[in-house]
């Protein structure tokens, strides 16, 4: 079956059904042609120069989105923490209560200027910041590491994927 619009002299065009079978056929006519690395690898397992190594439209726009929204979410963990804190972990002070304020407010700061690079390292200092208001209060050293594992794990991903 051909298109309705083609010409005289055209090479008829698969319509429909034809048209996703074929669709299919290419597809793993291109996956049986790959090599034993993958398509676009070479053989010590790196994209070659030009060929995106993730597949993704921007890159660096899904890694600021991870980042921004790591962030993000530390923000708004720190802010919701506190009331619990002071009802099930007992004495919070006001020091404490400042410092996870004033962390959140680094977060979200940070959420924003993803696009600038020294940010991600700014990231990786407000984990230890957090880390270190441990002192202040044991519930926030133990927020401290489960935002520095994942901050770690989304600095990992960044590597990953920007190479």
């Amino acid at each position: 079956m051909t298109g309705p619009q083609q010409g005289p002299g055209a090479e008829p065009q698969p319509v429909g059904a034809e048209q996703a079978a074929g669709a299919e056929h290419a597809a793993g006519a291109e996956h049986a042609a790959g090599s034993e690395h993958g398509a676009g690898e070479t053989s010590e397992g790196r994209a070659p120069a030009g060929v995106r190594r993730s597949g993704l439209r921007n890159p660096d726009k899904a890694v600021r989105g991870l980042g921004a929204g790591t962030m993000a979410l530390e923000a708004l963990v720190l802010l919701l923490a506190i009331q619990p804190i002071r009802v099930v972990g007992g004495d919070l002070s006001g020091a404490a209560i400042g410092a996870i304020v004033a962390l959140a407010v680094a977060c979200v700061v940070l959420a924003g200027m993803m696009r600038r690079p020294w940010a991600w390292h700014a990231g990786t200092v407000l984990q230890g910041l957090l880390l270190l208001s441990g002192l202040l209060h044991w519930s926030l050293f133990a927020l401290g590491v489960m935002f520095a594992l994942v901050w770690a794990y989304a600095l990992h991903v960044r590597r990953v994927i920007l190479g």
